[in-house]
């Protein structure tokens, strides 16, 4: 009765703590200042929490690498967002949905020059404490997204909670951060992998400044999300980046990397749609970024109908000297074999773009679907090794929406990855279905980024905000913190959480009752895969 009593008044503390009110925010011209290699940065103090937003950490040029920021007298104020990388419809209307409503996506300022910022919170300044740093990069592919796309983005309560240094950083994306130009010559001979680049520069600023906002420079964990995830990835495939973090998170996240000589055709297109070649290389300067935008899908038209198999070049592509190798196959670099990682991704991943198939439908309607894709004669077996694979799912609908796009990759990973003993890897899988709409977002692409922030009180119209979403965030997001200071995501909140290796295949499934299950869904990807249907059978095509 004891036990049970105790129980009770543990939940209901934490119950009521969700709801407390906000402490005050201080302000002012000598409050919260910290000096870096540049100059003093002024922030502020959120309920004890000091939040600094908006801190430059690299200046470039259009094409160019990225170099150190211009340094200041005068102590600089950071205390909102800088702008966000130029991108396409960021600032558009997006319309009515349950995506666009779970999500409430910010409507950002956006920036060529002034987009290389970055944001801090910390329990301490200059204090001598050495508080592991966790260092967010956003998703959104390579072409769009900021580190503050999404309300829950706010770092302040996982500083709070875990003692940790938490950092999260804008950088160039699409047609400025990821075209290679290299084919041009001269000066664009590093006009590759920018956006990648930017991020190095980024984890750079932090070897060199973080101490000063309370965190360990040596202690440092990379986590993404979706095309923040295949950024982390390809980071451990960067010489450039060795040293600079000891852990890394992918969450949600592949990367398919091209050929060097692929993306180089892909640039010299862009350039000649523009009128632009390597006598007149300085002209890239005069257009408007929606002219080079457009010359971007000119180039791709081009090469299409010259009977080129190249679609598109703006992301990461093997140079051979900013990536090296594509992280996805072994043997693993030297610089980075010693990387501890957390790999994972959600059930129902893109559930969102079809909500007549996650809401719910009889088993009669699922079957008929699951023939249509596979052929009657694997409606069965599909059924039964998705019910071996998940035999807690009670939703007929849920087959038709389970995912290997990104179970797939984080397999595949995790593959490459193991078997270290001093760099162990852990991969978990979201299947938490949020109750929001009709439950039309599933546990979808996503959905586990405001509980790993430990923010559900800034993401109610995801997932709910109800009892359920407030217990597993504080699960989930004392596992990352457990990552982010040791290694290991074990935690007393959730069960033991063995190592993953490719022969017991260990993966945490997160839900209202979390457990390891071994190698649960094997025969189930297998059958998909073997059907040639890789991004799993209702996903987007």
């Amino acid at each position: 009765m004891k036990r049970l009593q105790a129980i009770f008044l543990i939940n209901l503390f934490m119950w009521g703590a969700c709801f407390a009110q906000p402490g005050p925010i201080k302000t002012g011209e000598n409050i919260a200042v910290t000096t870096t290699k540049y100059g003093k940065v002024r922030g502020y103090i959120d309920d004890g929490i000091f939040a600094f937003k908006g801190i430059p950490y690299a200046k470039a040029d259009r094409f160019m690498p990225p170099q150190s920021p211009d340094q200041w007298d005068d102590v600089k104020q950071c205390t909102i967002y800088g702008p966000q990388a130029m991108q396409g419809k960021a600032q558009n209307w997006q319309g009515q949905g349950d995506y666009n409503f779970g999500f409430q996506f910010e409507k950002e300022a956006m920036d060529e020059k002034e987009c290389f910022v970055l944001n801090v919170w910390s329990k301490g300044l200059n204090d001598g404490k050495k508080r592991p740093v966790w260092v967010w990069i956003h998703g959104g592919g390579y072409s769009a997204g900021s580190a503050n796309q999404l309300p829950f983005f706010d770092g302040r309560s996982l500083a709070e909670k875990g003692d940790i240094v938490v950092v999260t950083v804008n950088h160039r994306l699409n047609t400025l951060g990821y075209l290679d130009l290299r084919g041009l010559g001269g000066k664009y001979t590093e006009s590759v992998n920018l956006g990648m680049q930017d991020l190095v520069a980024a984890l750079q600023w932090v070897k060199a400044n973080i101490e000063n906002f309370g965190g360990d420079s040596n202690t440092v964990t990379i986590n993404g999300q979706s095309g923040g995830g295949g950024k982390v990835s390809v980071l451990t495939a960067m010489p450039s980046a060795a040293g600079l973090f000891q852990r890394a998170i992918v969450q949600s996240g592949l990367s398919s990397i091209p050929d060097d000589e692929s993306s180089k055709e892909f640039g010299l297109a862009f350039a000649a749609a523009l009128g632009v070649n390597p006598r007149n290389a300085d002209h890239l300067n005069d257009f408007t970024y929606e002219e080079l935008v457009e010359a971007e899908r000119k180039a791709a038209g081009i090469l299409r109908a010259s009977g080129s198999e190249i679609r598109g070049g703006a992301g990461p592509v093997i140079d051979g000297k900013y990536i090296t190798h594509n992280p996805y196959e072994k043997p693993l670099p030297e610089f980075s074999k010693d990387v501890a990682m957390l790999i994972g991704s959600d059930l129902n991943e893109f559930s969102y773009f079809n909500r007549a198939i996650i809401t719910p439908q009889t088993i009669e309607e699922v079957k008929e679907k699951i023939g249509q894709r596979f052929g009657e004669d694997n409606v069965e077996k599909y059924i039964n090794l998705y019910q071996k694979a998940y035999p807690d799912d009670k939703e007929p609908q849920h087959m038709l929406t389970f995912d290997t796009m990104f179970r797939n990759g984080v397999v595949k990973l995790a593959n490459a990855r193991s078997g270290s003993e001093t760099a162990p890897v852990y991969t978990y899988m979201f299947t938490w279905q949020s109750p929001v709409n009709d439950g039309s977002l599933g546990a979808c692409h996503g959905m586990e980024l405001p509980f790993m922030f430990n923010n559900i009180a800034l993401a109610r119209t995801l997932t709910g905000g109800g009892k359920d979403a407030y217990k597993m965030a504080d699960k989930i997001s004392s596992a990352w913190i457990n990552f982010v200071k040791t290694g290991n995501p074990s935690c007393k909140e959730l069960p033991a959480w063995e190592v993953y290796s490719p022969v017991e295949g260990a993966t945490m499934i997160f839900d209202n009752e979390c457990e390891v299950v071994m190698n649960h869904d094997k025969e189930l990807l297998e059958l998909i895969n073997e059907s040639g249907n890789r991004r799993g059978p209702f996903g987007p095509r």
